[in-house]
C-alpha cells in the first residue's frame, strides 16, 4: 500500500482507506483491509459503525489511523466535547487520530466549534483536526478560527463522474497543505465493472484502460483519484472480496497518457 503525508503533519497514511458510510459488512472486511495495509478507517457519529470499527481494531489499535466526525448538528462547544467522548466510547479507544466536522453549519459560531476542537487536542483526546464538505470560503473561516493548530484534511465528494472540486477547492487544498479525502470515489458503484447496462463512451475508455493495465474498472477509477498529489480515497465495501479489490488500487500507477484519456473522457 502506497502512503501519503496527511496535510503537513509528517504522518503517513495509506492512499486507500476504508470508508464506512452505509457500511453493513461487519468486522471481517475491516480486518482484511487492515491486513492489506488500508489502515485508515473513516467513520462518523452519524454512521453508527464506530462500534464495529472498535471491534475490528482490537489488538492492533496502534497500527490503525481512525478518523471520525462530529455531526454538523452538534457544533456547539459543549456538544463537540460530548460527541467526542461518545465516539471514544463506541470505538473503545482513548484517542481519535483525526476528528472532523462532518459538515459546516452557520448556526454555530465557527470560533466556538474550533475552540472545542483545540480543547480536544490539548486534552490529548484528538491528534489532528479535519473538516468535511467545506468549500474554500468555509475552509478559510475555519482556519482563521484556530489559534495553535491547523486543518489537515477536507473530506469531500470526488470521483471521475463528480469533479467539481477541481475548479478551486482541490487547488486551494494542494496549495495550503490540506489532504483531500475523496468519499464515494466509485460513485456508488457506477464506476465498477458491476454496472454494465449502459456503457457510454466515457465508460468504454475506463474499460479500455482496465484491459491495458490488467486491473478492474474500480481499481482504475480509484487509482485515478490517488494520482492527484494530495488526494487519498476511502471506498466502502461490505465484502472481503471487494475490500481486497479496492486495496489492489494501490501499489501501481496509471501512466500520464492514461490519466489524460480519463480526464478528457470524463470532463
Amino acid at each position: 500500500m502506497e502512503l501519503k503525508e496527511l496535510g503537513e503533519t509528517g504522518v503517513m497514511v495509506p492512499e486507500i482507506g476504508l470508508g464506512t458510510w452505509r457500511y453493513r459488512g461487519g468486522v471481517e472486511p475491516l480486518k482484511k483491509g487492515i491486513e492489506l495495509g488500508a489502515t485508515l478507517i473513516d467513520t462518523a457519529e452519524g454512521y453508527y459503525t464506530e462500534d464495529a470499527i472498535g471491534e475490528a481494531v482490537k489488538g492492533v489499535r496502534e497500527k490503525v489511523f481512525i478518523a471520525t466526525k462530529v455531526s454538523g448538528r452538534h457544533l456547539g462547544y459543549d456538544n463537540v466535547l460530548r460527541a467526542a467522548e461518545g465516539s471514544l466510547h463506541e470505538l473503545g479507544t482513548d484517542y481519535i487520530d483525526l476528528y472532523q466536522i462532518h459538515w459546516p453549519n452557520s448556526s454555530y459560531p465557527m470560533k466556538e466549534t474550533m475552540r472545542a476542537m483545540e480543547t480536544l487536542i490539548n486534552r490529548g483526546i484528538v491528534r489532528f483536526i479535519g473538516v468535511s464538505n467545506f468549500d474554500v470560503e468555509e475552509l478559510e473561516e475555519a482556519e482563521a478560527a484556530l489559534n495553535h493548530t491547523t486543518i489537515v484534511s477536507n473530506q469531500v465528494l470526488y470521483n471521475l463522474n463528480d469533479r467539481g472540486i477541481e475548479d478551486d477547492l482541490l487547488p486551494y487544498c494542494e496549495k495550503n497543505g490540506i489532504t483531500v479525502m475523496a468519499y464515494t470515489p466509485l460513485d456508488d458503484g457506477n464506476l465498477t465493472g458491476s454496472t454494465r447496462l449502459l456503457r457510454s463512451g466515457k465508460m468504454k475508455v475506463l474499460d479500455e484502460i482496465s484491459k491495458e493495465t490488467g486491473k478492474t474498472s474500480a481499481q482504475v477509477a480509484l487509482n485515478w483519484c490517488t494520482s492527484r498529489e494530495n488526494v487519498i480515497a476511502i471506498p466502502k465495501s461490505n465484502s472481503i472480496e471487494r475490500t481486497i479489490e479496492n486495496c489492489g488500487a494501490s501499489g501501481w500507477r496509471l501512466s500520464d497518457e492514461q490519466i489524460n484519456r480519463l480526464d478528457e473522457a470524463f470532463s
